[in-house]
Formats: structure tokens, sequence, C-alpha cells
């Protein structure tokens, strides 16, 4: 299917996840335009590199996994910016950008993770249950002030508290994205963890 692009630096959407953008180019206006017209996604990939590290066009500086946004809520200024809610949806793959609009578009393929290596479905899930307990831990563990709230909000589902996790830890980029490029969400899991600070981890 073909989609509008959003790219955006250093940013990294994951399922579930809610984020507010704040709308302004008139390239973006057009793609919103397109977007609550038609009451589609768009996607949001993150950019690799800035106009001034590479200058090359932007089809060439974005990354070719991303995820579909979902449109929660819009609302427009005087001036014609807007301000919107989006919340991540089903991870996608680039298969080839098309320029034809002031804004990028690609036509994308859904890339859903990936059946867990266990032959049984319920000791996959059990295995899931118990690394995203884990994971919170180390996560409560890593920002004590914050722990009430985190423990309050942190969602039940192992999917989506790898993205609430993901959206908490110090993670550079370039981490966010090998997170979401893993192709299952126990490995999702398992590459969070590895990169929860060392003070803040279980002991085995």
């Amino acid at each position: 299917m073909r989609v509008p692009l959003f790219p955006l630096p250093h940013l990294v959407l994951f399922p579930g996840q809610v984020l507010p953008l704040y709308v302004f180019e008139p390239r973006y206006r057009e793609l919103l335009t397109r977007v609550q017209a038609a009451e589609e996604p768009f996607g949001i990939v993150r950019i690799l590199r800035s106009r001034e590290e590479a200058p090359l066009p932007l089809a060439g500086r974005v990354a070719r996994v991303g995820t579909l946004a979902h449109l929660v809520r819009a609302e427009t200024h005087e001036d014609g910016t807007s301000s919107i809610l989006v919340v991540g949806g089903e991870r996608f793959q680039v298969q080839d950008f098309d320029a034809t609009h002031a804004y990028l578009s690609a036509d994308v393929t859904p890339w859903p993770l990936a059946p867990g290596p266990l032959e049984s479905a319920a000791l996959a899930a059990s295995a899931e249950e118990a690394v995203a307990r884990r994971l919170l831990a180390d996560l409560l563990r890593l920002r004590p002030a914050d722990a009430p709230a985190i423990r309050d909000n942190a969602p039940q589902e192992p999917l989506l508290l790898a993205s609430y996790a993901a959206a908490l830890l110090p993670l550079s980029p370039e981490q966010r994205e090998q997170a979401l490029e893993a192709p299952t969400l126990l490995d999702r899991l398992d590459t969070l963890l590895s990169f929860v600070p060392a003070g803040a981890r279980e002991l085995n």
C-alpha cells in the first residue's frame, strides 16, 4: 500500500505509543489534509542523516522501516498550523519511495512481528510475559523517583509494555530502531533488556 510519510529526526514510533506533533511546514499541512480527507494513516520514519551530513534527496536520508501513525485528534490554528495527536500502529518496510507530491510517500509492506520460536503458543506467551515483567522491574529500579507513576501507567500486554519501556529508557535513536526491527516480540523485549544500564538490571 502507498502511504504519505512524515520523516522526523531522532524519533522512532512504536505500536501503541501516543505522539503529539506540530504541523507547520506547507508540505505537511498538505499531508494532513490528505490524511483527514481519506481517513487513512500516514507513516513515521526516522531521518538518518541531515541535509548537511548528506546532501541527498530526503528519500536517501530516511530509514526504510517505520510505523503507521493513526490520527486521533487534530486542532488547526488560525495561522494554518495544526497540533495533532497520533497513535502508533503496525510496523512496515518501505519498498519504494514516491516524490510525486510536495511530501514524500512510499509503497510499504506491513511487517508484523513473527511468531516466537517456541512450538507452543502458550509457552511463547508465558516467556514474553516473564521478560516483560523483568523489563518493567528494571525500569522501576532505573527511575525510582518515577516508580509509582510508571507502575500505575505500565500496560499489561507485553507488546505495549515494550513500547512503553522504549519511550522511557535512555536509548539512542539507533537503539530504538534496533528494538523496532526485532523479528519477534520476545526479541524486542530481550533487545530492550540489553539496553538497560547495568546498575538497574536484575541480578541473576
